[in-house]
């Protein structure tokens, strides 16, 4: 029969016989040496190391053996028996980049992989040392753009630019006339003070221009606006000549507008600022850091949700929820601000390319489907939920220990209401201090988050793969809960926050910090602990995925006049 394939087993090696020729397979390393556990006839012939080969083969075979009584007369299985051959017979750690760590169950609730991984943001032995505020080029104004964590990102940045010219950089002002009308300056959310003298072994900042350049102004600071991505160059040639004939040049709607690929040196001051020089003001740590109490007196750990189903966020987005004309007409008023966003497509488009937030209920049945149970507690980080409390209400059932910053809170919470950006900083303490995090968006506090969270050790985030899981939502009422939960687990391999599901490059800085992420020297006695699995919170297998789905990538920061980036 055409095509037809036959197996036989030929000198310790598979042959495959199809009709016209024959090809003989590789075993893998680990077949090579701990596949045959006897001895050909004609040892005498071999060399010495054909005989060590054997000699080792046969202590794999035992060993083998030995585990596996171990499995027949205590009922314990003695899993992945490869891995511990290879580790006897290799002495080496395996670690494959696609599988991640072996290929055993996942830990919900923490990456195994963590323990490898740390920060590393320190400067470089020839990291020339910062010029001094009078020598420098000129002072640099930053006008950020955009809610909370957008303006971090663009303040983040602004110090990187700041030492590319050479120049001192002026305290930023924050956005009062973005979406959320918040009017807090930089000092009423982060500790000006400590992110002053922080930076001061990289660049100079200071509270204000002092007043004798300010006189010598005819008019107000010179204003340029950079476009976004913009590379070192670019500055450069492009506003460095502008400051130096100036003195004091103001750049607006400061967002994304530095590339994402940078020196490594450049790339290490962007971690130290936005992971070290940024702190909270006093009073929103201390209230920040009481939920975070709140939540560890009541249970050992928790997750915190963003879950970012806010009128703005699904009117940006274009995607339809099923509300009909008064659902379109409500989101089509708002979606007017934005006067170059693409064309809504037909119902449903949206949410089949993933480019929509999952509903509450979604994230819910995902994270029952994961693995969690209903006992789990969950912090729900988030602003005026569309629909309300008819949307949050399905989610509430599937975890009934649920928290919000207003619940907690109470009428410690007052003082902050009226300031969109400082309940913002709230709801970042209690997420980032969260066991698991779990984004709805690729938005800017999911970003931010994201990144800090890798660089702070790995700690567990979850990002929806909104593509795969809107088709099998879909088909939820059409499957039982094992194969709906099996598929959810399969498709969120490569989602859920182990070290190396992207490539370093791949993807924005904020996200995937990678050249502030170092490993830690391997030691054997990990080896161990590496392979502990607690059954009753862990799922699947690791498929650690090196790209992602390339059209569940946001496009939010693409557009060159929204100051969305919302949150």
């Amino acid at each position: 029969m055409r095509g037809s394939k036959a197996w036989r087993y030929s000198g310790g090696a598979l042959v495959l016989a199809n009709n016209n020729r024959r090809k003989k397979l590789k075993y893998n390393q680990h077949h090579r040496r701990c596949g045959w556990l006897w001895p050909p006839a004609n040892t005498a012939a071999m060399g010495k190391g054909q005989r060590r080969r054997i000699s080792w083969a046969m202590v794999c075979g035992v060993i083998l053996f030995a585990l596996g009584l171990i499995s027949l007369f205590t009922g314990h299985v003695a899993s992945n028996l490869e891995w511990y051959s290879q580790k006897l017979v290799k002495h080496r750690f395996w670690y494959s980049k696609r599988g991640g760590f072996g290929h055993g169950p996942i830990d919900i609730w923490k990456s195994k992989a963590s323990k490898f991984y740390y920060g590393c943001s320190e400067r470089g032995p020839h990291y020339a040392p910062p010029v001094h505020e009078p020598l420098s080029n000129g002072y640099l104004l930053i006008a950020a753009s955009g809610g909370l964590n957008q303006q971090r990102t663009g303040i983040t940045d602004a110090v990187v630019v700041a030492r590319i010219l050479n120049a001192t950089l002026v305290v930023p002002e924050l956005d009062h006339h973005s979406f959320w009308k918040d009017d807090s300056e930089f000092a009423n959310i982060f500790d000006v003070d400590w992110f002053i003298s922080f930076l001061s072994k990289d660049i100079p900042v200071v509270k204000r221009v002092p007043d004798k350049y300010m006189r010598a102004l005819e008019k107000l600071p010179y204003t340029m606006r950079v476009p976004r991505k913009s590379e070192p160059q670019y500055y450069l040639d492009e506003v460095l000549p502008t400051l130096l004939r100036r003195h004091v040049v103001q750049l607006t709607k400061f967002d994304y507008r530095l590339a994402n690929d940078l020196n490594e040196e450049l790339q290490r001051l962007r971690c130290r600022a936005n992971y070290h020089a940024f702190r909270f003001t006093e009073p929103l740590h201390k209230l920040g850091h009481k939920l975070v109490m709140k939540m560890r007196n009541m249970a050992n750990r928790y997750i915190a949700v963003h879950l970012r189903f806010e009128p703005d966020m699904l009117a940006f987005s274009g995607c339809y929820y099923g509300g009909g004309d008064k659902e379109r007409d409500k989101l089509g008023e708002i979606r007017k601000r934005w006067t170059n966003l693409p064309d809504v497509l037909p119902d449903g488009e949206q949410r089949k390319r993933g480019k929509c937030p999952l509903t509450p209920h979604e994230v819910g049945l995902m994270l029952r489907a994961l693995g969690f149970s209903n006992d789990t507690y969950i912090y729900v980080a988030s602003g005026e939920i569309y629909g309300g409390e008819e949307t949050l209400q399905p989610l509430r059932e599937l975890f009934p220990n649920f928290y919000t910053k207003e619940i907690l809170a109470g009428k410690e919470l007052q003082p902050f209401l009226p300031f969109s950006s400082r309940l913002a900083a709230i709801d970042y303490i209690v997420c980032d201090e969260s066991d698991v995090f779990v984004t709805n968006n690729n938005g800017n506090m999911a970003k931010i988050l994201a990144g800090r969270r890798r660089y702070m050790g790995h700690k567990r985030t979850i990002r929806p793969n909104a593509r795969k899981l809107s088709a099998l939502f879909l088909q939820r009422e059409k499957m039982p809960w094992t194969t709906f939960s099996s598929r959810v687990k399969s498709a969120q391999r490569g989602y859920m926050g182990e070290p190396d599901e992207m490539k370093p490059g791949h993807m924005d800085f904020h996200e995937y910090p990678s050249s502030c992420i170092c490993k830690k020297p391997f030691n054997f006695s990990h080896l161990d602990n590496h392979r502990t699995t607690n059954d009753a919170s862990s799922y699947g297998h690791n498929e650690g995925v090196n790209n992602r789905d390339s059209d569940t990538s946001s496009s939010l920061e693409e557009n060159e006049d929204d100051d969305i980036l919302l949150d």
